[in-house]
């Protein structure tokens, strides 16, 4: 949706059918998945040629995958198995593009709603599962999955976890050594309306300041919640970048290609020690915020179907499907989600709630009178109740 400049906050004007070519718009494939770069993509073109034909073959599927995964998980949700769930449905393109970029020394620290990503740097998706039934501490470690941190609720908070992380690797010398096997770099996802969140400026003015190695990937999903993002920014947010002295590029967030090529691009520039920079993904959260949300309340239908008609999924296949990819993978991927789907299913329902003594444990490291006091407590208040536990 491109919004005019002028414009009260929150109204909109019909939305543009394409990207013009004059557009500073990154994009590499139209709509309807045509390979037509934008003027502004030429920079980034070279990236492509990392890719081989399996690495197309692997975004798609992840994209199929999680879409599946996604509707499971608000089905499981519905069902009472889950307190909550987060969909990503609309958003798969810009996650995929951006974690096939990352290298497995990089670190990642997403928001909440980062599936994928978290599916391709290792993490079992049912961890998110346990983590959104609410049996789990946080969720998992993450240097056993990739360096996949941990979902942040806390809006925008993860921009500054980044950051302090992102400034301990320079003082570690983890960075900009000019070994592309060993240099790390950082890469934060956050959204619109995290933006417009202290946390996330306080965290642009550190890492410009410290020329810290990182990727801010904001994903412009048009709302926060119910706030629409022309309500938060009369400009477009990657223009932010600019006032915090660091580069930034705005990509059609849809366009998996482009997810893939800026992202590269900029982590590697960190990489290298040319500290950080920031993308805008131009994408649209197609579901509800969450699964205690009712979109329909304050979102306009039309407004809708325009970005259900970019769907990234469908525009990617267009684009498999002109290079020849056969009619027999594109099948086996949806048959490979919904199995899938079943067996995230499956595992979920056979998640059990762990010991109350986990709260317990947990708090100190050595045992500590208060909480003993208090665990007693607990056991006596559960002894009360008539067959002893509650």
């Amino acid at each position: 949706m491109i919004y005019q400049r002028g414009t009260p906050p929150g109204s909109q004007v019909s939305p543009v059918t394409a990207t013009p070519a004059s557009s500073p718009t990154v994009r590499l494939l139209s709509p309807e998945g045509v390979f037509a770069p934008s003027e502004s993509a030429a920079e980034f073109l070279p990236y492509l040629d990392r890719l081989t034909e399996a690495d197309y073959r692997r975004f798609y599927r992840d994209m199929v995958v999680v879409r599946r995964f996604d509707t499971e998980a608000a089905n499981l949700q519905r069902q009472g198995q889950l307190a909550l769930w987060v969909p990503s449905h609309g958003q798969e393109a810009a996650q995929v593009g951006s974690a096939y970029a990352t290298r497995p020394q990089d670190h990642v620290f997403p928001s909440y709603r980062e599936h994928v990503v978290g599916m391709i740097r290792g993490l079992d998706p049912v961890d998110i599962l346990r983590m959104l039934r609410g049996v789990t501490l946080g969720g998992w470690t993450p240097e056993d999955h990739g360096n996949f941190h941990l979902y942040t609720l806390v809006l925008a908070s993860q921009t500054l976890h980044a950051t302090g992380y992102a400034m301990g690797m320079q003082l570690d010398g983890a960075t900009a050594t000019g070994n592309p096997e060993t240099d790390q770099a950082v890469i934060v996802y956050y959204g619109d309306g995290a933006s417009s969140q202290g946390d996330a400026n306080e965290a642009l003015v550190f890492a410009a300041s410290y020329q810290t190695p990182q990727v801010f990937f904001l994903q412009n999903n048009h709302w926060a919640i119910s706030v629409p993002v022309t309500r938060q920014s009369r400009t477009p947010l990657y223009l932010r970048a600019a006032g915090f002295g660091m580069p930034g590029t705005q990509i059609d967030g849809n366009d998996v290609l482009a997810s893939y090529a800026v992202t590269a691009k900029h982590l590697d520039d960190a990489r290298a020690g040319h500290g950080p920079a920031l993308i805008e993904a131009l994408t649209y959260r197609v579901g509800a915020h969450t699964t205690a949300d009712d979109p329909t309340k304050y979102r306009d239908p039309e407004q809708l179907a325009y970005w259900v008609a970019r769907d990234p999924i469908v525009r990617f296949r267009s684009y498999l499907q002109g290079l020849g990819v056969e009619q027999e993978f594109l099948e086996a991927v949806d048959e490979e989600a919904d199995d899938y789907a079943a067996d995230v299913r499956r595992r979920a329902l056979d998640i059990h709630s762990p010991d109350k003594t986990v709260i317990f444990d947990n708090v100190y490291a050595e045992p500590h009178p208060l909480i003993q006091e208090q665990q007693a407590w607990l056991d006596r208040y559960e002894a009360s109740f008539e067959g002893g536990d509650a």
